[in-house]
């Protein structure tokens, strides 16, 4: 049988021909996948230690097979030189084509004992048989051994000699405990036929059935280098009967190998079809084809250079080699990132505790956070009017540093993530807490202090304005917003929602209810209002007093309540409607003893459940 059809027939012992033979199986899609097998000696530099002729010219004698009478032919001899292209005989001519150039060979220096031939990979393959096609008679004694750490370590393959005893001391067919379990065979030791004589080495036994991409096929598979031991020569048969040879030694005594064939792929875990050449790879020789390169072309979701992880975005469940024996791809699986991310990592954490669904956490773009990028962090918020995937959908938020409370005291941050709105300390107005209150001054980290005025103050001095001073400075400050003078009728009105626009305090955070320090906490009906000019005054009635910390004490019956806003708005915020009962928290103008209602007044419609429930709110979380 020639070379050629000796290759062909030898498939991967063991290993799934779908999945080995790239070209003929499938693609990946959906399947377990390899690339094609080839020689991985092809255009790599292959390692002697001697070569014929490297000192100048060397003659050097060679018997052709017996003919078909087993008569011997006469040696044949001719003269070898390292130096000159038509008689050198260097190593890479092993290497070559071998349907190509079927006649070219290396031939080591004449008269050594040993030689050694090594193939050195750039990155690891997979390595499934190797042949060797001698010019010279067969070794009578060799080894094949190979590496999967760049000639770090070494294990032995396979022992070959024509008397396992006598040369390794091993029983021919079982292994030596001491040597990795490697065997030795007489097989492919006979001195018949001097040329053109092969050896032979499978790495998995003929009818093994292995995954190729699990650990154990991979510990039997994986190599990073070759190296062959030819240990001791043989000769010819047809030397002894030799007459001319009889009289004077020929020169015969060297190795010569036409052929280096070690099949194998590259190494994909099952994850590519395809490979292309490594970072600084190099061939030997130019116009080289059918070159094995090692750096595969990943799918499956996969990456590196030998698919050996899940590309970045594609880590919510463990990457794993493919199933060569049931052909399933296991493929890399996308993070749910919600669009903020272009990578994301595996946690067995987040694995286990998801009960072995999804394990990604995604490593957040756009300010957003969370395992899934699914909020926004501290100091943004999501804007409802951008899509979710959107990488603005999370916007600054825009309350003042100084003005603003926390939203989340763990976090500090001061806008609602939901809709970016601002929580002011007492006394601070503004949609961005960016500004003292009508009826406060003196802006600063605690907020506003208020104006020891009927009516405002300056915010800056705390100086009280009364009548063109106000107008002017409510004109100056709001000079860019429109401007309406209402009627009468509309002036308590809560009906004309234009007007009165009031961004009321809630119950919502009891610590904020608590640091306001309200001077009093009343349930009280309304029966009139007073347009005073400078000032408001609303009447109500006393029904239960729930809490008072003023010195003024406050009991059941008739009382005036003065709403601040009244002279910057023209109406009271928040809405006091007459006839309407109303729990209200509010504070006091300690100069005039009066009752304000303001901005930062707690105000809603009287509710047996709510009183109820800000008495509660008052013992525990105020100690009032």
């Amino acid at each position: 049988m020639s070379v050629h059809s000796k290759v062909s027939s030898l498939r991967p012992a063991g290993l799934s021909e779908v999945v080995f033979n790239g070209g003929v199986a499938p693609r990946c899609e959906n399947r377990a996948c390899n690339p094609r097998m080839g020689n991985l000696a092809l255009g790599r530099r292959v390692l002697t230690q001697t070569v014929c002729g490297n000192n100048g010219s060397e003659l050097h004698c060679f018997y052709s097979d017996p003919d078909a009478n087993l008569a011997c032919n006469p040696a044949k001899c001719a003269k070898c030189n390292a130096g000159l292209p038509h008689l050198s005989h260097l190593a890479g001519a092993m290497s070559d084509s071998s349907f190509r150039h079927p006649n070219t060979w290396w031939q080591s220096a004449g008269g050594v004992e040993s030689e050694t031939v090594q193939l050195d990979l750039e990155t690891e393959f997979y390595f499934t048989h190797l042949i060797l096609v001698f010019r010279s008679p067969r070794p009578a004694a060799m080894t094949l051994e190979r590496s999967q750490d760049f000639g770090r370590t070494w294990r032995m393959l396979q022992y070959y000699a024509t008397n396992c005893s006598a040369a390794f001391r091993l029983e021919e067919g079982k292994a030596d405990v001491g040597q990795d379990g490697a065997t030795c065979t007489s097989k492919y030791s006979g001195a018949y036929p001097c040329n053109r004589g092969e050896v032979i080495y499978r790495t998995l036994p003929k009818w093994e059935s292995l995954d190729p991409y699990g650990l154990k096929g991979q510990q039997q598979l994986k190599v990073t280098n070759i190296r062959i031991r030819l240990l001791k020569h043989q000769k010819c048969p047809c030397q002894a009967k030799d007459l001319a040879s009889a009289h004077e030694p020929l020169p015969t005594r060297h190795f010569a190998i036409y052929d280096l064939i070690v099949k194998g792929s590259c190494f994909c875990n099952g994850h590519a079809d395809q490979c292309v050449p490594m970072p600084g790879y190099q061939p030997v020789r130019d116009r080289t084809n059918h070159v094995v390169h090692g750096k595969c072309v990943c799918r499956h979701n996969t990456a590196g250079v030998h698919c050996e992880s899940c590309a970045p975005l594609y880590n919510d469940r463990p990457w794993q080699p493919a199933d060569g024996l049931t052909g399933a791809p296991h493929e890399c699986r996308k993070c749910k990132c919600n669009g903020h991310a272009q990578t994301c990592r595996f946690d067995w954490t987040a694995w286990r505790e998801s009960g072995q669904r999804s394990g990604g956490v995604c490593d957040c773009l756009h300010n957003t956070e969370g395992r899934q990028c699914e909020k926004c962090k501290p100091g943004f918020y999501r804007d409802p009017n951008r899509p979710h995937a959107a990488p603005d959908s999370c916007k600054p938020c825009n309350c003042h540093p100084m003005g603003s409370v926390p939203f989340h005291l763990a976090d500090g941050s001061l806008c609602d993530p939901a809709n970016g709105n601002c929580i002011c300390k007492p006394g601070v107005g503004g949609a961005h807490c960016d500004r003292c209150m009508v009826g406060y001054w003196g802006f600063h980290e605690y907020g506003c202090r208020p104006c020891d005025c009927a009516g405002d103050c300056d915010p800056f001095t705390g100086d009280c304005m009364f009548g063109s001073d106000l107008e002017l400075y409510h004109l100056d400050r709001n000079a860019s917003e429109s401007v309406r003078i209402f009627r009468t009728d509309e002036l308590f009105s809560a009906l004309h929602l234009e007007k009165c626009e009031c961004q009321e305090q809630s119950l919502t955070n009891s610590k904020l209810f608590c640091t306001m320090n309200y001077a009093y906490v009343l349930k009280v009906r309304v029966l009139a209002a007073h347009d005073k000019g400078s000032h408001a005054e609303v009447e109500v009635k006393v029904q239960k007093v729930l809490s008072q910390t003023t010195k003024m004490k406050i009991q059941r019956g008739r009382v005036t309540l003065y709403p601040e806003s009244w002279t910057a708005r023209g109406c009271t915020c928040p809405i006091l409607n007459p006839g309407v009962e109303y729990l209200v928290a509010g504070h006091l103008d300690r100069k005039r003893g009066r009752l304000l209602v303001n901005m930062k007044s707690f105000v809603k419609p009287w509710k047996a459940s709510l009183g109820r429930k800000v008495l509660t709110l008052l013992k525990k979380d105020c100690n009032w």
